[in-house]
């Protein structure tokens, strides 16, 4: 069991979820009232308003951590802020903050947490990516950017620690579309209301996939088979991907509902509110997922695949023989 975990991005999504094992919870967010009223459904929980693009507090938050919990055991990087929109409509502004919060974010709640496992040669950081860190789609071209930058920083990183023989173990989870506020709350450039790319998941499985993460030492987990088909299909065809997201990407992307440009977004300033962990999309999206059951149970399905290859094998044998003859 941790003695304590860490979760930026805590006040809405998946971060605000409350889930598997963790009985002492410091949830970092800039809204800090969502955090409270989310972190605190179980076991002892710290809130700490903070925003992640700022290393010095986000380093603050971290020590703040510590000294109300003790040692982080877990540090979970999940923030995010994201906009829709084509490249040519966004403005230097707009992309620097979506950078600095969704990959920046990452690398300096990394770096806190490095600063305190190192020593202690102890502690696991998890990475909430997305297939999108594999598969870049249109419109969503600063986000993606970010998601690709913190594959690499952690793949980076993570060769660093074998080299240093260190026993902090990195994980990334890559996750397919997900029913979160995000659709929300999220600057919009687009004609319509953004939506989430169907086939679309609750993040209740999302969450159980990164604690899962956390203590499995896996180094990557992949949910859902539209995640899997994502990075295999851009590793097999990824010029043939271009186009099809040309001529599909758009409208996947876009809700039959025009976009409403009075709606205020979380770009630069939180909302006021508390928005949860789910979207508006609960009637679309899955509360399962077989590929994440088939995913944490890969050794008993491998060993039992190999079970029935070995009967076949003894099965097929003097048959073989038999006709040989």
């Amino acid at each position: 069991m941790p003695g304590t975990v860490v979760i930026t991005g805590a006040a809405a999504g998946v971060g605000a979820l409350r889930r598997g094992p963790l009985p002492r919870a410091a949830a970092a967010s800039r809204c800090w009232h969502a955090a409270r009223m989310d972190c605190t459904a179980g076991g002892q929980a710290l809130v700490l308003p903070v925003d992640v693009a700022d290393p010095d507090a986000i380093d603050a938050a971290a020590s703040a951590a510590e000294n109300g919990f003790g040692a982080i055991d877990i540090w979970l990087n999940v923030a995010m802020a994201t906009i829709f929109s084509p490249v040519h409509e966004i403005t230097p502004d707009e992309f620097r903050r979506a950078t600095e919060v969704t990959y920046l974010g990452f690398v300096y709640g990394t770096m806190a947490a490095l600063k305190r496992m190192r020593p202690r040669n102890h502690g696991t950081i998890v990475q909430v990516g997305s297939a999108l860190s594999y598969r870049a789609v249109p419109l969503q071209s600063a986000h993606c950017g970010a998601k690709f930058a913190i594959r690499g920083f952690t793949q980076s990183l993570r060769s660093e620690l074998i080299h240093d023989g260190l026993d902090i173990h990195l994980t990334m989870v890559q996750l397919p579309a997900v029913n979160t506020p995000r659709f929300t709350w999220a600057r919009n450039k687009m004609p319509c209301r953004p939506q989430p790319t169907p086939p679309i998941y609750q993040p209740e499985i999302v969450a159980d996939a990164i604690v899962f993460g956390a203590y499995s030492r896996r180094r990557e987990v992949w949910v859902g088979w539209p995640t899997v088909k994502a990075i295999l299909a851009t590793k097999l065809a990824p010029g043939l991907l271009d186009r099809y997201l040309a001529l599909r990407g758009y409208t996947a992307q876009m809700a039959d509902e025009p976009a409403d440009p009075r709606v205020p977004d979380n770009r630069f300033e939180p909302l006021p509110g508390d928005f949860g962990a789910h979207g508006g999309f609960d009637s679309h999206a899955a509360d399962r997922c077989v590929q994440l059951w088939a995913t944490r149970r890969r050794p008993e399905l491998l060993a039992a695949a190999m079970l029935v290859l070995v009967g076949l094998a003894a099965w097929l044998r003097p048959r073989i023989a038999e006709n040989a003859g």
